[in-house]
């Protein structure tokens, strides 16, 4: 059915009402996302602060320092490389909410997979972060009515619960991202087959712990790209032959 020039305009004007909509719904995510979270920044620096300086309990700066390298060594490489590698999945305000109530891995993520996949959104497009929006905020206040009985009776709840189930708890976060490997690579099977041989691989390397995910990461995706890439090359070469 050919459509008249008054619908293609019509078209057209929806589609730039709903890209003017979505913009002017980045520039909100964006001021919240940074006030609340520089609030939140503000607020934990507070208490050290108060402690340091008004107290009197000052540790020192040369305690101060060498803890603060220890945790780089640790946990450094994820301030890079969480944001980056979770964007295309959390959007802009998918991505300020998860790293404003925390449990991006175990739960926000996963939370905002399960839910593109279940609507049929794909990441990175606008639908897929309403999505991941939603389904983290919604994740979110679960969490909260889970964790406040959790915390008051936490000690209470810790004791009866045997030794052999409180060793899986180390297994969680594995599995949770076990499960969302699987779930993603249902979509692309080579793409979750690349990632698994790598991250095998890297296990038995001798690389620093804290490099091996970011290693793995960067890796899976460039053959990742490079594959997507060589796919569509390779389809135009064959439809150029078969036309001549």
């Amino acid at each position: 059915m050919v459509k008249t020039a008054e619908q293609v305009v019509g078209q057209k004007q929806v589609v730039e009402t709903q890209q003017q909509t979505f913009d002017a719904f980045h520039v909100n995510a964006h001021f919240w996302g940074r006030l609340t979270i520089g609030s939140v920044i503000v607020l934990s620096a507070a208490l050290p602060l108060y402690l340091s300086f008004v107290a009197g309990y000052h540790p020192g700066w040369q305690a101060i320092f060498a803890a603060f390298l220890a945790y780089i060594a640790l946990v450094g490489f994820a301030w890079v490389v969480e944001p980056v590698s979770y964007y295309a999945t959390l959007g802009v305000s998918g991505t300020y909410l998860s790293f404003l109530t925390g449990n991006i891995a175990n739960m926000c993520l996963p939370s905002a997979a399960a839910a593109q996949q279940v609507i049929g959104a794909e990441p990175g497009t606008r639908k897929g972060e309403v999505a991941a929006t939603l389904a983290i905020a919604t994740a979110s206040f679960m969490n909260i009515a889970v964790l406040v009985p959790v915390i008051l009776a936490g000690s209470y709840i810790l004791s009866i619960i045997p030794e052999s189930l409180q060793a899986a708890f180390t297994y969680i976060i594995p599995a949770i991202f076990g499960g969302m490997i699987a779930q993603l690579a249902i979509r692309k099977p080579l793409f979750g087959v690349i990632g698994l041989g790598f991250g095998i691989l890297l296990t038995q390397l001798p690389v620093p712990v804290f490099f091996k995910g970011l290693i793995c990461m960067i890796l899976t995706v460039a053959i990742s790209m490079l594959l997507e890439h060589i796919k569509p090359s390779k389809l135009n070469h064959e439809g150029e032959m078969t036309n001549e």
